[in-house]
């Protein structure tokens, strides 16, 4: 398992000031932050990071989204970070997220959901790549 993660803070969370109530979530869930920074997704970098679902019916409306106001993309690091920050942000419908998780407590719907989550270590790394260069990697910081 790896140790790193992509976390993003979405547009819904950030345009409705929950930013600083889930870091301490991370924070607290023993996560180390790596790299962050606040940005307006460009549509072509957004169309670049969801090319997964470039052939899926809601491809055009996430990419609207997420190019509508700021984010927060975040590298953490954990043992087993993919799997642990999954846990922490629940399911990706909030009625269905389990309670104390940051989906459950910050989401409205299955579409305006907060946040974003690697769903593999092989993704995380390329994600963290899509929004982090080596050089803005925090390897050494230790807090």
């Amino acid at each position: 398992m790896g140790n790193k993660t992509l976390a993003i803070i979405k547009p819904d969370a950030v345009a409705n000031g929950h930013t600083g109530k889930i870091i301490d979530h991370i924070i607290n869930a023993g996560f180390k932050i790596k790299a962050m920074k606040m940005i307006h997704l460009t549509r072509s970098s957004a169309e670049g990071f969801y090319e997964i679902h470039k052939e899926r019916q809601f491809f055009g409306e996430l990419v609207e989204y997420m190019t509508s106001t700021p984010c927060i993309p975040m590298a953490l690091e954990k043992e087993n970070a993919v799997e642990e920050y999954r846990k922490l942000i629940g399911a990706t419908d909030p009625a269905k997220a389990a309670e104390g998780t940051i989906r459950k407590l910050y989401a409205k719907n299955i579409q305006f959901n907060a946040v974003h989550g690697s769903d593999s270590d092989e993704n995380a790394a390329k994600e963290i790549s899509h929004f982090f260069s080596r050089d803005e990697l925090l390897n050494n910081y230790s807090n």
